[in-house]
């Protein structure tokens, strides 16, 4: 009998220990070369176990069993006769379900088909559980008819999704689960933070007007020719590395007894994903124009959805914005992101009235929020850093100095 050992891959150099997130393939059951077996959680991403050679799988540890880094996991025997019948890599299964001529109901049936053999991705099968969705219902558009978290998402607006009401209410039950490692991770920071970092907030507001001018005036012109949205993102990441250029202070960060400075913006972006709050990070921000900015928080949110951030995507970042305007927040004090030293909470835009020019005015009105580290932040770097922001959102041509026709140089036209 040959066996093939299966060990954990590293998905860093700091990182000892990851927990199995789930297992694709059942014990005994037939792999391909190259099929993924399992999915393993680190506190920082998501990694697939793929089988380097065909055979019977043998699981030797449980789902949600937190294992060393290059432990063994589970092994093939590549002796295995592969039973009759067994289906082949479904390479081609996906084809139909991309051909856009073909008849929405046919395409549906093919995935629904598909999908029966599959197994739903790690994101889509926690949608699945927190919403009480039956699975089976959900037709797979991914890889060999894979389930994913847009066809879950997909399913659950399209219509009221009565599966969600089973279970809840009218029992005495409770559910425990295990924290996950990306949770537990995630938990230490944000208490450490609290513990070990002079934190305070300092808030402001900013009329969204001129923004908002800006964006229904060229918003079709600038996706014509960027082949991307224009977001609110890209103006305050902007407006963000213009403010830390001229408050470096406010993109340093401590070391010990050392204080480092950076001569560039590497700007975290905070992004919901299915496993919870990831921090992806556009590097050399400073340098991007509004476009390069949309293209590259496109590309890392689309990542984050899929579970395929990687360790580098989330690391180095030296400031972070976040917000929670998106899901309705008014105001809030964001925790700092470590090592860093300071974090800019966007919130919700509502309409206020304001005084402009000694007239009362309605306004769209959105509160700002940064927390920063006292220890290498004073305060007055910390307002004039909020107020430069401020200043250059509700006056976009002064993100470029000098510009005779701001706006259009701005937006790339």
């Amino acid at each position: 009998m040959a066996i093939k050992d299966v060990k954990v891959p590293s998905p860093g150099e700091s990182i000892t220990e990851v927990e199995i997130a789930n297992w694709v393939k059942a014990d005994g059951a037939w792999v391909e070369k190259d099929e993924v077996i399992g999915e393993i959680d680190s506190d920082k991403a998501t990694l697939e176990l793929v089988a380097e050679e065909a055979g019977a799988v043998k699981i030797l540890v449980a789902a949600g069993t937190t294992v060393k880094v290059g432990a063994v996991v589970c092994q093939i025997d590549t002796d295995a006769k592969k039973p009759e019948g067994a289906a082949a890599p479904k390479k081609e299964a996906a084809a139909p379900v991309a051909d856009k001529k073909e008849a929405p109901a046919a395409k549906a049936a093919v995935a629904e088909v598909s999908y029966a053999a599959g197994h739903p991705s790690v994101s889509a099968k926690k949608l699945i559980d927190e919403n009480g969705v039956a699975g089976g219902k959900v037709a797979g558009s991914g890889k060999g008819g894979r389930v994913t978290k847009s066809d879950v998402l997909d399913y659950i607006t399209s219509g009221v999704n009565t599966d969600s009401f089973a279970g809840w209410g009218g029992t005495r039950d409770s559910e425990r689960t295990k924290m996950t490692a990306l949770r537990k991770k995630l938990s230490e920071r944000l208490v450490s933070v609290k513990q070990e970092t002079a934190m305070l907030t300092t808030f402001n507001e900013v009329d969204m007007k001129p923004i908002m001018d800006i964006r229904k005036k060229y918003k079709d012109a600038f996706a014509k020719k960027h082949d991307v949205n224009l977001g609110f993102m890209s103006f305050f990441t902007k407006a963000v590395t213009e403010a830390l250029r001229l408050y470096p202070g406010v993109n340093a960060m401590i070391d010990g007894t050392d204080i480092i400075t950076h001569n560039y913006a590497d700007v975290a972006i905070a992004v919901s994903s299915p496993k919870g709050l990831m921090v992806p990070v556009l590097r050399n921000a400073e340098q991007m124009s509004l476009a390069q900015i949309e293209a590259e928080i496109k590309r890392l949110a689309l990542k984050a959805r899929d579970g395929k951030l990687t360790i580098d995507d989330m690391t180095g970042g030296t400031f972070t914005i976040t917000n929670g305007g998106v899901f309705g927040s008014m105001l809030s004090t964001p925790i700092i992101n470590p090592p860093q030293s300071a974090i800019l909470g966007m919130h919700n835009i509502v309409e206020r009235p304001v005084a402009v020019d000694g007239q009362v005015v309605i306004r769209p009105i959105m509160y700002l929020a940064l927390s920063y580290d006292h220890r290498i932040i004073d305060g007055k770097e910390s307002v004039g850093f909020l107020v430069k922001v401020k200043e250059m959102l509700e006056n976009p041509g002064k993100m470029l100095l000098g510009s005779k026709s701001a706006e259009e140089i701005l937006l790339g036209l």
